[in-house]
């Protein structure tokens, strides 16, 4: 398959090694310029915002929440056989604060009307390092599972796949509407899980209490000294509190 990719960082590079691995065409772009790219060690061609989104078949959006109304003119020049996924999660503390989140909209409805077509939901409830390193072949016991949310049942099924062939279990989380069960501060969020655990930890979430747990684990992490916590950290910690 042919994609593109708007983001290189973690998320986006990682999403982009394992396409490349796995023998398909992957172009790679900056939001902000082509010259943000130099000097990065990537996997995948890096080109141009404006060349990233010509003949593909998938486009994967890996920006920060703030930077997404930013690419609506690119993203309007996108064919609509195209499949489009957003990996962001909305962060307050990083992105300032988007009324229409804070008043109640999902996440992904607001990324949504921001990019002016539907969206994909995928790849956001997973740490980088696990994208990277924790992998495994299909029927792996343990496999650790992400949840894919969307209004488009063919174009799930193909993002699901994709996830698959990357080395991760998948879930049919619901609607876009659904999709909040797994953003920041539920119990599917970047706490790896097998896609029975993952199953059950969606139906727990909370989205009134969500935002509260979601700042109390950036709290713990924000005083930290950095590399005080391991991935593994990281995740018992999301475990723990996400979980309350």
């Amino acid at each position: 398959m042919r994609f593109g990719i708007i983001g290189a960082g973690p998320i986006g590079s990682n999403i982009s090694k394992k396409l490349v691995n796995n023998g398909h065409d992957v172009k790679i772009a900056d939001a902000r310029g082509s010259e943000r790219l130099e000097g990065k060690a990537l996997t995948g061609a890096p080109v141009s915002i404006e060349d990233v989104i010509k003949n593909i078949d998938v486009l994967i959006i890996s920006i920060p929440s703030h930077a997404l109304p930013s690419i609506r003119k690119i993203v309007d020049q996108v064919g609509e056989e195209v499949v489009v996924v957003d990996t962001s999660n909305y962060y307050p503390q990083r992105d300032s604060k988007i009324d229409e989140i804070e008043n109640g909209m999902v996440e992904s409805v607001w990324v949504s009307k921001q990019l002016g077509r539907p969206i994909i939901k995928a790849f956001n409830n997973l740490l980088a390092y696990s994208l990277e390193h924790e992998g495994a072949p299909e029927g792996t016991t343990g496999r650790i599972a992400i949840a894919v949310a969307g209004d488009d049942q063919s174009q799930k099924q193909i993002v699901m796949n994709i996830a698959n062939e990357l080395g991760f279990d998948t879930i049919d989380s619901g609607s876009l509407l659904d999709s909040w069960r797994q953003q920041p501060g539920t119990p599917a969020y970047c706490t790896e899980l097998t896609k029975e655990e993952l199953t059950k930890s969606l139906q727990k979430a909370n989205k009134e209490k969500a935002p509260f747990l979601r700042d109390k684990v950036i709290e713990k992490l924000s005083v930290a000294p950095v590399g005080y916590f391991s991935n593994k950290d990281i995740v018992n910690l999301n475990r723990e509190i996400y979980n309350s």
